[in-house]
């Protein structure tokens, strides 16, 4: 079983989807309305905006797990907290101490980090139509991100690259877990 909450990453997930045969869950497709109106007017989320979302979203990727199929599950998981709550769920909140917590990974779950400037992001949601966040929020998201430790179980990947090049890696990642 492996799941793959990629960071913003709907191209690759699509790709991947496709490539593997795994379904693929937008997590977009899971914010609450409020969130999405928020988003819409420029406004950054919270923790606490995020919360619910990322509750869902552990949600399905337990759900896979329990059923033994594998999958891919595409957000934007900027924290460590943010990991933790796909990971762990509410328990992530539990933590003994502030800002950690005991559980850095959890088999069959890996974390692809799609990684660029911020020109080159901010370029790329620029040139994207429809879609709900405000290209100006991205400075927001650079403030909080928190890129992965290597206890995370997380592929760090470069977005200069192709998809295609970004995939093969990937599935050599697979082929090195088989």
């Amino acid at each position: 079983m492996d799941c793959w909450p990629t960071e913003p990453g709907t191209t690759l997930g699509a790709f991947l989807s496709h490539k593997l045969g795994w379904p693929l869950h937008e997590g977009d497709d899971f914010h609450p309305v409020e969130n999405v109106e928020k988003m819409s007017r420029g406004e950054p989320l919270t923790d606490q905006d995020r919360l619910p979302w990322l509750l869902k979203l552990h949600d399905i990727i337990q759900r896979e797990m329990s059923s033994g199929r594998n999958a891919i599950v595409v957000c934007s998981a900027l924290r460590r907290l943010y990991r933790q709550v796909l990971l762990l769920g509410s328990k992530a909140l539990t933590s003994s101490e502030p800002g950690s917590v005991a559980t850095c990974s959890l088999p069959g779950v890996w974390f692809l980090f799609l990684y660029g400037t911020y020109d080159m992001i901010h370029t790329r949601m620029v040139a994207r139509r429809g879609h709900f966040m405000q290209p100006d929020l991205l400075r927001s998201q650079f403030e909080v991100l928190e890129p992965p430790a290597p206890e995370e179980n997380a592929i760090l990947l470069d977005i200069r690259r192709s998809t295609d090049d970004i995939c093969r890696e990937i599935q050599e990642h697979l082929r090195q877990l088989s």
